[in-house]
C-alpha cells in the first residue's frame, strides 16, 4: 500500500504492537520466506559496468535463498558461530549481499567502507573480533585487495580470507585482459586465503546447522566517520526485518523495480532497500561496483531506468545535482518515486528534479543507530520539502530539552533534540562499546540522536542543525576535531575551529578558522599545506582556510562555532550571489528557533532570482528591507 497523511501511518501502527506481528523472526526464515512467495522472480541484479545494454547477472529469489544458505555453511565450517563476526570490505557486487544475509543467519556480518584508510579498517576488524573477512581479489582500477591485505596483517584475529573476482562479470575481450593486468598484492598476514565463489559452491543449499531459535544480535555497522576510530553499532534480526517490513507494508509491491546504486556497507542500501525487497519481493538493481561513483552510471542513468523498468530510484543530492546536469534521454515513463536521503535536499533541486522527470522526491531520515528508517515523507501526499516526513508505524519521536530537572518534551514547533524509540533501536546495547552508550538514551529507551529538530503542528519532522558538531559532507560525518588537533600542531596557532561550510553540491565542506599566537606568523596557504599533509582522509581535508585576529570564544574560553557557521554562510552565499551577478547580498545570519541559521538577504534582485542561486544550498534564505 501507499500512505498519504499522517492519520493513515498512525492507523498502521496502531493495528497491533509490533511484538504480535506475523513476521520472520531470523535472517533464515527471512529469506526463506521470501522463496517461497516469490521465487521464480528477479531478485537482485548486477552489472558491472553501466552501459543500457551491458551484460548483467540476475539471481531469482530462489537463487539468491540458496546461495545465502551456501554463504552461511561455508561461514559456519569456517568457525563461524551466533557470536561470531563475518566482516566484508567489497564494491556493490551479488557477493556483498550473500555475505551480508549468509553472514547473519550464521553469525554476525560486518560490512566495512571500503574508503576507509588501512588503519581504520583494522582497528574495526580488532573490535568486533572478526575470523573472516570477505573481500575482493586483486582487479584492475582498485587497491581495495592491497587495502584488505594490509588492514589483516593488523587483525590478526582474522583467521580467513576470502576473496570475490570480479572478473567473472566481464564479457570477452575483457574478462581475457584482466589475468594480464590484474595488480599483484603483497600479503604479509598469515591468514588462509580462499575463493569465494568456488567454496560457496561447495556447499548445500539445506541449512545445515540449526538456525537461532530467537532474537539476537545478526549485524554489526560502523557509523559514518571518515576520520577517527568510527563506533560500531549493534544491529538485531527485529530491527532488519522492521525497516523491511516497512517497505513492504507502505511502499513496494512484487511487481516494482527499484535501481540503488548505493554502497552494501551503508544502512540505506542494506537495511532500508535490501531487507524491503525480501519482504515484498521486489526486484532490485545495483549498477556497477562504485554505484553513483562508477564510469558512465550519471552518463547512462536514464537509459538504465528504461532498461530495467523501474519504477522507484534511491539517491542523495549530491547524486540529483549531477543527474540534473544531463539531459533526459531516454523513456522514464515507468519511474513513479525517488527516494533521498543522507543529507538535506535543497528546494531548488526538488523542484527541478519534478520538472525535469514529472517525479516527486520522497525525503526520509534514519541513522545507523536506529538500525536507520525513522521517518519519511508520503508517497502519495503532501511532502514538505525540506523536512524529513512523517514518523513511521511503530516508531515514536520526541523532541525533548534537557532541563535541570532532567528532560521536558518540547511543544510544537520548538526545537530540541530529537529521540526515538523503535523496533530497531537497541536499548542500552547501541554500541559495541558499553561506555559509549552511557547516557545515550532518555526514559531509558529513546535513543538521543544528536540531532536537533521540531515536529511541526502537522506531525512532520524536521531537522535543525545538529548537536554532535560534525561536518556532513554528501551524508559522510566528519569529525572536525580531526582537523583542528592537526592545526594545533602548528607552532604558529593558538586556536583552531573547523566546522562545515555550505556547498551546493556536497551539502557541506570542511572549512577551518585559525587564531596565531601572539607574534605568530603564518599564511592560509601554508596552514592548508600543513593541515592537510596531517588529515590523511581527503575528504576531511580543509577546503578553505581563514586565519582571524581572535576566534570567537564562549565565556569558558570554547571556541564559539556558530559565529563561525555564520560567517561561512555569509561568505559563501554571497560568492554564489557575485558569481551570478545577482543585485542581493547576505547581510546577517540570524538563529531562528524553527529553521535555524537563516541569511537575511537585502537588495534590488527579486525573490525568484535570489531563490534560483540560494535554492542549491541546503540553509534557508530571507529577505530584509
Amino acid at each position: 500500500m501507499s500512505f498519504a497523511t499522517k492519520a493513515e501511518v498512525d492507523a498502521v501502527g496502531n493495528e497491533m504492537p509490533w511484538a504480535e506481528r506475523d513476521v520472520s523472526k531470523t535472517m533464515y526464515e527471512f529469506i526463506d520466506s521470501v522463496a517461497t512467495r516469490h521465487g521464480k522472480r528477479p531478485g537482485i541484479s548486477f552489472q558491472i559496468t553501466s552501459g543500457p545494454k551491458d551484460k548483467a547477472e540476475t539471481l531469482s529469489w530462489q537463487d539468491f535463498r540458496d546461495k545465502s544458505v551456501q554463504a552461511a555453511n561455508l561461514f559456519r565450517s569456517l568457525g563461524i558461530g551466533e557470536k561470531d563476526v563475518v566482516a566484508y570490505l567489497l564494491p556493490i557486487c551479488n557477493e556483498a549481499a550473500l555475505t551480508l544475509i549468509g553472514g547473519c543467519i550464521a553469525g554476525i556480518a560486518n560490512p566495512i567502507n571500503p574508503l576507509l584508510e588501512p588503519e581504520q579498517i583494522a582497528a574495526i576488524l580488532r573490535e568486533t573480533n572478526a575470523k573472516v573477512l570477505v573481500t575482493l581479489r586483486g582487479f584492475p582500477k582498485t587497491d581495495l585487495a592491497q587495502l584488505a591485505a594490509d588492514a589483516v596483517a593488523d587483525a590478526p584475529n582474522v583467521k580467513t580470507v576470502l576473496e570475490v573476482d570480479l572478473n567473472r562479470y566481464l564479457s570477452p575481450p575483457k574478462s581475457w585482459i584482466v589475468p594480464l593486468i590484474r595488480p599483484k598484492v603483497d600479503v604479509a598476514h598469515s591468514a588462509q586465503v580462499m575463493d569465494f565463489n568456488s567454496e560457496i559452491d561447495k556447499q548445500n543449499t539445506a541449512l545445515e546447522f540449526d538456525d537461532a531459535s530467537e532474537d539476537r544480535i545478526a549485524a554489526y555497522f560502523h557509523t559514518g566517520g571518515t576520520t577517527g576510530m568510527p563506533k560500531v553499532a549493534q544491529h538485531k534480526y527485529s530491527g532488519m526485518v522492521y525497516n523491511g517490513w516497512l517497505g513492504d507494508r507502505l511502499l513496494f509491491k512484487p511487481e516494482d523495480t527499484i535501481i540503488c546504486p548505493l554502497p552494501l556497507f551503508h544502512v540505506f542500501a542494506c537495511h532500508v532497500i535490501l531487507m524491503a525487497m525480501i519482504s515484498s519481493g521486489a526486484h532490485v538493481v545495483f549498477p556497477t561496483p562504485q554505484g553513483y561513483r562508477g564510469d558512465g552510471v550519471f552518463d547512462n542513468f536514464w537509459k538504465l531506468i528504461e532498461r530495467w523498468n523501474v519504477t522507484f530510484m534511491i539517491t542523495v543530492p549530491t547524486a540529483i545535482s549531477a543527474l540534473m546536469q544531463r539531459p533526459i534521454d531516454a523513456d522514464v515513463s515507468s519511474l513513479r518515486t525517488a527516494f533521498s536521503g543522507s543529507a538535506p535536499l535543497p528546494v531548488e533541486l526538488f523542484k527541478k528534479f519534478e520538472t525535469a522527470t514529472g517525479v516527486e522526491i520522497v525525503e526520509g531520515y534514519g541513522l545507523t543507530e536506529a538500525t536507520c528508517l525513522v521517518s519519511c515523507n508520503p508517497d502519495q501526499g503532501l511532502k514538505k520539502v525540506g523536512s524529513v516526513g512523517l514518523p513511521l508505524p511503530h516508531t515514536n519521536v520526541k523532541i525533548l530539552m534537557d532541563t535541570a530537572d532532567g528532560p521536558k518534551a518540547c511543544a510544537s514547533d520548538e526545537i530540541g533534540e530529537i529521540c526515538i524509540e523503535n523496533p530497531g533501536i537497541f536499548s542500552g546495547n547501541t554500541y559495541t562499546e558499553a561506555a559509549k552508550n552511557n547516557n545515550l538514551y532518555h526514559y531509558e529507551t529513546y535513543l538521543r540522536t544528536g540531532d536537533l529538530g521540531r515536529i511541526d503542528e502537522d506531525g512532520y519532522l524536521w531537522i535543525t542543525g545538529r548537536a554532535k558538531d560534525l561536518i556532513i559532507r554528501s551524508g559522510h560525518n566528519i569529525d572536525p576535531a580531526e582537523i583542528e588537533e592537526a592545526l594545533a600542531g602548528h607552532e604558529a596557532v593558538a586556536f583552531a575551529g573547523a566546522i562545515g561550510q555550505p556547498d551546493s553540491y556536497a551539502g557541506e565542506l570542511p572549512c577551518a578558522y585559525v587564531e596565531l599566537i601572539e607574534g605568530g606568523v603564518a599564511t592560509p596557504e601554508e596552514l592548508t599545506e600543513f593541515v592537510n599533509a596531517r588529515v590523511s582522509e581527503r575528504a576531511a581535508q580543509a577546503k578553505y582556510l581563514e586565519i582571524l585576529p581572535e576566534l570567537p570564544k564562549t565565556a569558558v574560553g570554547k571556541v564559539f562555532k556558530p559565529a563561525l557557521r555564520k560567517s561561512a554562510i555569509t561568505r559563501i552565499f554571497n560568492e554564489a550571489l557575485v558569481n551570478a551577478s545577482t543585485d542581493a547580498r547576505v547581510v546577517s545570519v540570524i538563529e531562528d528557533k524553527q529553521r535555524g541559521l537563516v541569511a537575511q538577504v537585502s537588495g534590488s534582485a527579486d525573490d525568484a532570482a535570489i531563490t534560483e542561486v540560494l535554492g542549491e544550498f541546503i540553509r534557508p534564505w530571507e529577505r530584509i528591507s
